[in-house]
């Protein structure tokens, strides 16, 4: 009697409508599309294949998935080791899984009508759908996914005798698998594509499976995931427009001087040492975005390095000679430019890093052309470096080493798929999920396209860079050698203004605020709201995120924060307040024609170099 009535008010429970955008109208029709999405899964096939037969690509596949089962066998000899404690970490998973077919079954037969589970992420846009709540079967689905993605994490914090490295691999790793087996990724497990797939007849599928083939040829056989409507975007057309000139080149990069916007300029000129792991731009997007537009409207005469997209030529540049051919070629380029021997400098990410390096050494050899320093977002101590130090220990350094000396540099993808999955949530698996599920086209964005834009990195800097900063701290220790001398940090006596972001992935804000205490002069550490790129691109007119400033960098990085004040809106205002601090000299705008009387401009910025593509 009891299952009857069950049975009863689960059917009193069910709405027809609710389940009706889930049947498949046209038989027929769905039947066609599918046969016609994997002719197009055919030609992905194709395109994956072909580069591989003839000799053109060999897959690495084979190194990371190694790396990441050493890793997980690691985490199992924990807990395989000991019979009892293998049999606990079971039972708590099945219990976990019997409490939540339990909750199922009341909220199928009418007896609980909220979700089964709290929401383990309120306001993940993965489970935005409401039928991730509404409907027991999908809510049944992302909560049993919250459940084994907890036990998962669980089972690597709880495991001991793990080293450093390895449990931060380990966890590393698990969120990737996770990120990857959502139910959010598969057609009949996410309530929003499967209805999409039914009200289309499968025609998504057959467009997102056209534009997987595409995007696998565009990238020679492995898969250039767009983020972007590319199509949209062209450098120097309506991105990076800002007037200016090239007036120099070296082996390395080339050095732009921008036109002047006002009558009078601050006497000291601005000099930007952008990554050379992403191109400059990202300071000139547009009119809008840009700080180097803006920079100009404050006064100040900007001159920017822009590096050469490298290939094999350019093996043995190291970092050597991205200091001398780079930084230093592009302060000798000023002064010819100018006929001034003091400017204000700007390092960005690793940009910073080697600006860092390079004041180093300059002090060594009483070089005092740069007066003051602003870092963005740079780390110089890479003690808590976070997630990219999981890419990084000696064999790694190795495999990426022995791939480099085949063709003379890393590929610009390689460090691109690196970055993405620091945030593989955000910047992965939703692309895949439009593009190839969805069979959508993604949104012209210009921050994804300056984003896909990669750059190679040459074999010798990028194996410099890796050994001597992520693997053994060498900068912050004083180890590091450039001019086959040690250069230390306490030598740089300079004003530095180093900006940190809150929600920085690539250099964590606790990272930049321990580097700070390695200089050896003032330093005015400010944290931005927002992340890498957003909490540095942030003009003052669009009034978004904060930043706080306080007292000197020292102590712990959570008591400075406590103690920190917030201020509204952009933190550029508070940067040129201080630039200003430091020299507020002017002379006439007129004295400031690009390359001046001593260089002849080569050709209009954003000139050749950054429309190089990988």
């Amino acid at each position: 009697m009891s299952n009857t009535t069950d049975s009863k008010k689960a059917s009193d429970k069910i709405d027809a409508s609710s389940i009706e955008p889930y049947i498949i109208k046209d038989p027929e029709a769905f039947a066609r599309n599918l046969a016609r999405m994997l002719e197009e899964l055919g030609r992905a096939a194709s395109a994956w294949v072909r580069p591989r037969e003839s000799g053109e690509k060999t897959d690495t596949l084979s190194e990371p998935v190694a790396d990441m089962v050493k890793t997980f066998s690691k985490v199992s000899e924990y807990w395989l080791s000991d019979p009892a404690r293998a049999f606990e970490a079971q039972t708590h998973l099945m219990t976990s899984y019997f409490g939540l077919w339990n909750a199922s079954l009341q909220k199928m037969s009418g007896q609980d009508d909220g979700p089964i589970t709290p929401a383990r992420h309120a306001g993940d846009k993965r489970f935005s759908d409401a039928d991730w709540e509404r409907n027991a079967f999908f809510n049944f689905l992302r909560s049993a996914y919250d459940v084994t993605s907890d036990w998962a994490e669980k089972l690597v914090e709880d495991a001991e005798g793990l080293d450093e490295h390895t449990r931060h691999k380990a966890v590393f790793y698990t969120k990737q698998i996770a990120n990857a087996l959502a139910p959010s990724n598969f057609i009949m497990t996410n309530p929003e594509l499967y209805r999409e797939t039914v009200a289309a007849n499968g025609e998504n599928l057959v467009r997102g499976m056209r534009m997987l083939a595409e995007d696998i040829a565009a990238g020679k056989g492995d898969l250039r995931l767009r983020q972007a409507d590319y199509s949209k975007f062209k450098v120097g057309e309506n991105l990076a427009t800002t007037p200016g000139k090239v007036i120099a080149q070296s082996d390395v990069c080339q050095v732009i001087q921008y036109s002047a916007k006002t009558e009078k300029v601050l006497k000291r000129p601005l000099v930007i040492c952008p990554p050379w792991i992403n191109k400059f731009y990202i300071l000139d997007l547009n009119p809008q975005k840009s700080f180097i537009a803006w920079a100009i409207e404050q006064g100040h005469t900007v001159f920017v390095i822009s590096w050469v997209n490298p290939d094999e030529r350019h093996k043995e540049k190291n970092w050597d000679a991205y200091a001398s051919e780079g930084i230093g070629f592009a302060l000798d380029t000023v002064e010819a430019a100018t006929a001034e021997s003091e400017v204000n400098a700007i390092g960005y990410c690793v940009g910073g890093t080697l600006l860092a390096a390079t004041l180093a050494l300059h002090a060594r050899e009483k070089d005092r052309r740069i007066r003051t320093v602003t870092f963005l977002t740079t780390q110089v101590d890479f003690t808590y470096a976070g997630d990219l130090k999981v890419f990084v220990d000696e064999e790694q350094i190795e495999a990426i080493e022995a791939g480099m000396q085949r063709t003379g540099y890393l590929d610009g993808s390689k460090m691109a798929t690196a970055f993405n999955m620091l945030r593989s949530s955000d910047l992965i698996w939703p692309y895949v999920v439009n593009n190839y599920l969805k069979g959508k086209d993604p949104l012209p964005f210009d921050l994804l396209y300056w984003n896909s834009d990669s750059t190679r990195m040459p074999c010798a800097n990028h194996s410099f860079y890796l050994r001597n900063c992520y693997l053994s701290n060498n900068l912050s220790a004083g180890r590091m050698e450039l001019g086959g001398k040690p250069v230390s940090l306490k030598d740089i006596r300079i004003p530095v203004y180093n900006l940190a972001t809150k929600e920085d992935h690539i250099a964590p804000a606790k990272s930049v605020f321990i580097g700070s205490q390695f200089f050896g002069g003032d330093v005015q550490y400010v944290l931005s709201g927002s992340g890498h790129i957003a909490g540095v691109v942030n003009p003052p007119d669009k009034n978004k995120y904060q930043y706080w400033t306080g007292g000197p960098p020292v102590g712990g990085f959570e008591d400075w924060i406590a103690g920190a004040q917030e201020n509204p809106g952009s933190w550029w205002p508070h940067w040129q307040a201080w630039i200003e601090a430091q020299d507020d000299r002017k002379v006439e705008a007129k004295t400031r024609k690009p390359g001046g009387a001593k260089l002849k401009p080569i050709e209009d910025a954003p000139g050749s170099f950054v429309k190089m593509k990988a």
